[in-house]
Protein backbone atom coordinates (compact mmCIF):
# COMPACT_ATOMS: atom_id res chain seq x y z
CA UNK A 1 0.00 0.00 0.00
CA UNK A 2 1.27 3.42 -0.49
CA UNK A 3 1.15 6.27 1.65
CA UNK A 4 -2.45 7.83 0.41
CA UNK A 5 -4.81 6.27 2.99
CA UNK A 6 -7.68 4.76 1.40
CA UNK A 7 -11.31 3.57 3.90
CA UNK A 8 -14.62 2.97 1.93
CA UNK A 9 -17.84 3.11 3.68
CA UNK A 10 -19.64 -0.34 3.09
CA UNK A 11 -22.36 -2.47 4.70
CA UNK A 12 -24.55 -5.18 2.98
CA UNK A 13 -27.63 -2.77 3.66
CA UNK A 14 -28.80 0.39 2.17
CA UNK A 15 -30.04 3.64 4.19
CA UNK A 16 -27.68 3.14 7.30
CA UNK A 17 -25.66 6.77 6.17
CA UNK A 18 -22.89 5.48 4.35
CA UNK A 19 -23.13 8.42 1.93
CA UNK A 20 -23.80 10.66 4.39
CA UNK A 21 -20.98 9.10 6.73
CA UNK A 22 -18.24 9.71 3.67
CA UNK A 23 -19.63 13.64 2.83
CA UNK A 24 -18.96 14.36 6.68
CA UNK A 25 -16.04 12.80 7.39
CA UNK A 26 -14.28 13.69 3.85
CA UNK A 27 -14.64 17.48 5.07
CA UNK A 28 -13.71 16.62 8.75
CA UNK A 29 -10.59 15.16 7.58
CA UNK A 30 -10.00 18.24 4.89
CA UNK A 31 -10.25 20.53 8.33
CA UNK A 32 -7.73 18.61 9.50
CA UNK A 33 -5.38 19.18 7.11
CA UNK A 34 -5.39 16.36 4.89
CA UNK A 35 -6.13 16.62 0.83
CA UNK A 36 -9.38 14.27 0.29
CA UNK A 37 -10.72 13.30 -2.66
CA UNK A 38 -14.29 11.48 -2.42
CA UNK A 39 -15.01 8.38 -5.37
CA UNK A 40 -18.63 7.59 -5.50
CA UNK A 41 -19.30 4.39 -6.36
CA UNK A 42 -22.91 3.53 -4.84
CA UNK A 43 -24.40 4.02 -8.05
CA UNK A 44 -26.55 6.35 -11.10
CA UNK A 45 -28.18 8.35 -8.36
CA UNK A 46 -24.95 10.46 -7.44
CA UNK A 47 -26.21 11.16 -3.80
CA UNK A 48 -22.54 12.82 -3.09
CA UNK A 49 -22.84 15.15 -5.42
CA UNK A 50 -26.37 16.11 -4.67
CA UNK A 51 -24.80 16.63 -0.85
CA UNK A 52 -22.48 18.99 -2.11
CA UNK A 53 -24.25 20.95 -4.36
CA UNK A 54 -22.47 19.97 -7.57
CA UNK A 55 -25.28 17.32 -9.08
CA UNK A 56 -27.10 20.00 -11.38
CA UNK A 57 -23.80 20.61 -13.04
CA UNK A 58 -22.60 17.48 -13.66
CA UNK A 59 -26.11 15.87 -14.64
CA UNK A 60 -26.10 18.69 -17.66
CA UNK A 61 -22.70 17.00 -18.59
CA UNK A 62 -24.87 13.49 -19.09
CA UNK A 63 -27.59 15.11 -20.94
CA UNK A 64 -25.59 16.78 -23.06
CA UNK A 65 -22.92 13.92 -23.03
CA UNK A 66 -19.83 15.85 -22.16
CA UNK A 67 -19.52 13.50 -19.48
CA UNK A 68 -16.87 11.24 -20.90
CA UNK A 69 -14.73 10.14 -19.31
CA UNK A 70 -16.54 8.55 -16.40
CA UNK A 71 -15.72 6.52 -12.98
CA UNK A 72 -17.12 3.68 -14.61
CA UNK A 73 -15.09 3.60 -17.64
CA UNK A 74 -11.74 2.64 -15.67
CA UNK A 75 -13.24 -0.50 -15.12
CA UNK A 76 -13.06 -1.62 -18.59
CA UNK A 77 -10.45 -2.57 -20.71
CA UNK A 78 -10.16 0.62 -22.97
CA UNK A 79 -9.80 2.72 -20.00
CA UNK A 80 -5.59 2.70 -20.90
CA UNK A 81 -5.85 3.73 -24.31
CA UNK A 82 -8.39 6.55 -23.28
CA UNK A 83 -5.81 8.04 -20.94
CA UNK A 84 -3.07 7.60 -23.26
CA UNK A 85 -5.10 9.31 -25.65
CA UNK A 86 -6.23 12.26 -24.04
CA UNK A 87 -3.23 12.32 -21.47
CA UNK A 88 -3.37 11.17 -17.89
CA UNK A 89 -4.22 14.53 -16.51
CA UNK A 90 -6.99 15.54 -18.68
CA UNK A 91 -8.57 11.76 -18.59
CA UNK A 92 -8.39 12.09 -14.24
CA UNK A 93 -9.53 15.74 -14.50
CA UNK A 94 -12.33 15.43 -16.31
CA UNK A 95 -13.66 13.56 -13.78
CA UNK A 96 -13.16 15.58 -10.81
CA UNK A 97 -15.48 17.93 -8.79
CA UNK A 98 -14.50 20.72 -6.30
CA UNK A 99 -17.21 20.30 -3.57
CA UNK A 100 -16.43 23.75 -2.39
CA UNK A 101 -15.60 22.02 1.12
CA UNK A 102 -12.68 21.10 0.80
CA UNK A 103 -12.93 17.80 -0.85
CA UNK A 104 -13.03 17.22 -4.12
CA UNK A 105 -15.38 14.33 -5.87
CA UNK A 106 -15.25 12.08 -8.32
CA UNK A 107 -19.35 11.31 -8.69
CA UNK A 108 -20.82 7.90 -9.79
CA UNK A 109 -22.48 7.52 -13.11
CA UNK A 110 -25.40 5.93 -14.36
CA UNK A 111 -22.21 3.71 -16.50
CA UNK A 112 -21.94 1.85 -12.98
CA UNK A 113 -25.28 0.19 -13.18
CA UNK A 114 -24.26 -1.86 -15.35
CA UNK A 115 -20.76 -2.66 -14.51
CA UNK A 116 -21.83 -5.53 -12.29
CA UNK A 117 -22.51 -8.03 -14.99
CA UNK A 118 -19.77 -6.68 -17.20
CA UNK A 119 -16.98 -7.16 -14.64
CA UNK A 120 -18.96 -11.19 -13.86
CA UNK A 121 -17.76 -12.17 -17.48
CA UNK A 122 -14.17 -11.83 -16.45
CA UNK A 123 -13.11 -14.83 -15.14
CA UNK A 124 -10.07 -14.98 -13.35
CA UNK A 125 -10.79 -13.28 -9.83
CA UNK A 126 -7.98 -10.99 -9.56
CA UNK A 127 -8.53 -9.15 -12.74
CA UNK A 128 -12.11 -8.55 -12.11
CA UNK A 129 -11.96 -7.23 -8.61
CA UNK A 130 -8.25 -5.07 -9.02
CA UNK A 131 -9.38 -2.84 -11.95
CA UNK A 132 -10.58 0.00 -9.77
CA UNK A 133 -7.18 -0.49 -7.50
CA UNK A 134 -5.35 -0.24 -10.96
CA UNK A 135 -6.07 2.96 -11.62
CA UNK A 136 -6.16 4.36 -8.07
CA UNK A 137 -2.37 2.80 -8.07
CA UNK A 138 -1.32 4.53 -11.42
CA UNK A 139 -3.49 7.68 -11.87
CA UNK A 140 -4.90 8.70 -8.54
CA UNK A 141 -1.45 8.13 -6.65
CA UNK A 142 0.50 10.49 -8.39
CA UNK A 143 -2.12 13.43 -7.84
CA UNK A 144 -1.02 13.02 -4.21
CA UNK A 145 -4.14 13.21 -2.01
CA UNK A 146 -3.80 12.36 1.51
CA UNK A 147 -6.85 10.20 1.76
CA UNK A 148 -9.37 8.58 -0.78
CA UNK A 149 -12.50 7.95 0.30
CA UNK A 150 -14.90 5.44 -1.76
CA UNK A 151 -18.71 5.38 -1.36
CA UNK A 152 -19.53 1.22 -1.76
CA UNK A 153 -23.07 0.61 -2.88
CA UNK A 154 -25.37 -0.77 -0.34
CA UNK A 155 -25.03 -4.82 -1.59
CA UNK A 156 -22.68 -7.31 -2.40
CA UNK A 157 -21.22 -7.14 -6.33
CA UNK A 158 -18.21 -6.95 -8.45
CA UNK A 159 -17.95 -3.06 -7.73
CA UNK A 160 -18.22 -2.98 -3.86
CA UNK A 161 -15.81 -5.66 -4.04
CA UNK A 162 -13.41 -3.71 -6.44
CA UNK A 163 -13.93 -0.83 -3.57
CA UNK A 164 -12.61 -3.01 -0.88
CA UNK A 165 -10.31 -4.58 -3.10
CA UNK A 166 -8.91 -1.00 -3.10
CA UNK A 167 -9.16 0.23 0.14
CA UNK A 168 -8.30 -2.47 2.53
CA UNK A 169 -10.21 -0.52 5.02
CA UNK A 170 -13.70 -0.64 5.75
CA UNK A 171 -15.63 2.48 8.02
CA UNK A 172 -18.83 0.56 8.75
CA UNK A 173 -21.92 3.10 9.82
CA UNK A 174 -24.86 1.56 11.64
CA UNK A 175 -28.14 2.26 13.45
CA UNK A 176 -28.69 0.26 16.81
CA UNK A 177 -31.07 -2.15 15.51
CA UNK A 178 -31.14 -6.44 15.49
CA UNK A 179 -30.72 -6.32 11.32
CA UNK A 180 -28.00 -4.23 11.18
CA UNK A 181 -25.98 -6.04 14.25
CA UNK A 182 -25.90 -8.84 12.28
CA UNK A 183 -25.06 -7.12 8.51
CA UNK A 184 -22.01 -5.52 10.47
CA UNK A 185 -20.90 -9.51 12.23
CA UNK A 186 -21.50 -10.70 8.33
CA UNK A 187 -19.66 -8.51 7.13
CA UNK A 188 -16.37 -8.87 9.58
CA UNK A 189 -16.80 -12.49 9.20
CA UNK A 190 -16.74 -11.51 4.75
CA UNK A 191 -13.87 -9.55 5.23
CA UNK A 192 -12.13 -12.39 7.05
CA UNK A 193 -13.18 -15.09 4.13
CA UNK A 194 -11.80 -12.16 1.29
CA UNK A 195 -8.28 -11.56 3.23
CA UNK A 196 -8.02 -15.54 3.12
CA UNK A 197 -9.42 -16.32 -0.25
CA UNK A 198 -7.78 -14.01 -2.22
CA UNK A 199 -4.33 -12.82 -0.18
CA UNK A 200 -5.39 -9.21 0.33
CA UNK A 201 -5.36 -7.79 3.61
CA UNK A 202 -9.11 -6.15 4.66
CA UNK A 203 -9.56 -5.04 7.54
CA UNK A 204 -13.00 -3.40 9.67
CA UNK A 205 -11.46 -0.28 10.50
CA UNK A 206 -14.29 1.86 12.20
CA UNK A 207 -17.92 0.79 13.30
CA UNK A 208 -19.86 4.18 13.82
CA UNK A 209 -23.05 4.08 16.28
CA UNK A 210 -25.20 6.37 13.53
CA UNK A 211 -28.50 7.93 13.85
CA UNK A 212 -28.63 7.08 17.99
CA UNK A 213 -30.72 9.04 19.96
CA UNK A 214 -30.23 8.16 23.80
CA UNK A 215 -33.76 9.04 25.10
CA UNK A 216 -34.42 5.35 24.13
CA UNK A 217 -34.21 2.65 26.21
CA UNK A 218 -33.87 0.48 23.16
CA UNK A 219 -30.96 2.76 21.75
CA UNK A 220 -28.96 2.28 24.78
CA UNK A 221 -29.78 -1.50 25.10
CA UNK A 222 -28.35 -2.17 21.36
CA UNK A 223 -25.60 0.41 22.00
CA UNK A 224 -24.21 -1.48 24.71
CA UNK A 225 -24.27 -4.62 22.43
CA UNK A 226 -22.34 -3.32 19.88
CA UNK A 227 -19.56 -2.17 22.38
CA UNK A 228 -19.52 -5.21 24.05
CA UNK A 229 -19.30 -7.05 20.76
CA UNK A 230 -16.69 -4.55 18.77
CA UNK A 231 -14.71 -2.91 21.32
CA UNK A 232 -12.15 -2.38 18.79
CA UNK A 233 -13.19 -1.00 15.73
CA UNK A 234 -16.31 0.27 17.66
CA UNK A 235 -16.12 4.50 16.88
CA UNK A 236 -15.14 6.74 19.82
CA UNK A 237 -18.49 8.97 19.45
CA UNK A 238 -21.63 8.59 18.67
CA UNK A 239 -23.36 10.73 15.55
CA UNK A 240 -26.78 11.26 17.17
CA UNK A 241 -30.37 11.44 14.57
CA UNK A 242 -30.50 15.04 13.32
CA UNK A 243 -32.98 16.43 11.16
CA UNK A 244 -30.32 19.15 10.29
CA UNK A 245 -28.34 16.22 8.70
CA UNK A 246 -31.05 15.69 6.26
CA UNK A 247 -31.71 19.31 5.45
CA UNK A 248 -28.61 20.57 4.83
CA UNK A 249 -28.30 17.66 2.11
CA UNK A 250 -31.59 18.81 0.46
CA UNK A 251 -29.55 22.00 0.92
CA UNK A 252 -26.55 20.72 -0.91
CA UNK A 253 -24.03 20.82 1.77
CA UNK A 254 -23.19 19.39 4.76
CA UNK A 255 -23.78 20.16 8.97
CA UNK A 256 -20.05 21.90 8.63
CA UNK A 257 -21.38 24.44 6.07
CA UNK A 258 -24.69 24.72 7.37
CA UNK A 259 -25.73 27.43 9.95
CA UNK A 260 -28.15 24.86 11.72
CA UNK A 261 -27.29 25.51 15.48
CA UNK A 262 -29.79 23.03 17.20
CA UNK A 263 -28.03 20.80 20.17
CA UNK A 264 -27.87 17.54 17.88
CA UNK A 265 -26.65 19.35 14.68
CA UNK A 266 -23.86 20.65 16.88
CA UNK A 267 -22.87 17.17 18.76
CA UNK A 268 -22.75 15.32 14.95
CA UNK A 269 -20.32 18.24 13.68
CA UNK A 270 -18.33 17.13 16.72
CA UNK A 271 -18.76 13.46 16.14
CA UNK A 272 -17.81 13.74 12.74
CA UNK A 273 -14.92 15.27 13.95
CA UNK A 274 -13.64 13.12 16.92
CA UNK A 275 -13.98 10.13 14.66
CA UNK A 276 -12.31 11.15 11.62
CA UNK A 277 -8.86 12.09 13.87
CA UNK A 278 -9.58 8.66 15.44
CA UNK A 279 -9.96 7.04 11.82
CA UNK A 280 -6.35 8.68 10.93
CA UNK A 281 -5.18 6.93 13.97
CA UNK A 282 -6.22 3.85 12.89
CA UNK A 283 -4.82 3.88 9.66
Amino acid sequence: MSETLRAATFLDKGGTGKTTTVAHLGVALDRLGRDVLLIDLAGKQADLAKNFGVWDEYRARIEEEDDWPNISTVFREQWGRIAGKLGDEEAVGNMIFETGEGPDLIPAHPGLDGLDTELNDIEETERRYSRLDSFVNEYIEPMDYDFVFFDLPGSTNNVSYNGLWSARNVVVPVEAGPFEARQAGRLRDDLRRISESFGVDLSLSMLILNKTDSRTRLSEEFTEEYEDEYPEVVAPTQVPRSQAVRNSANRGETLFASNASTGTAQRAREAFMENAEELLERL
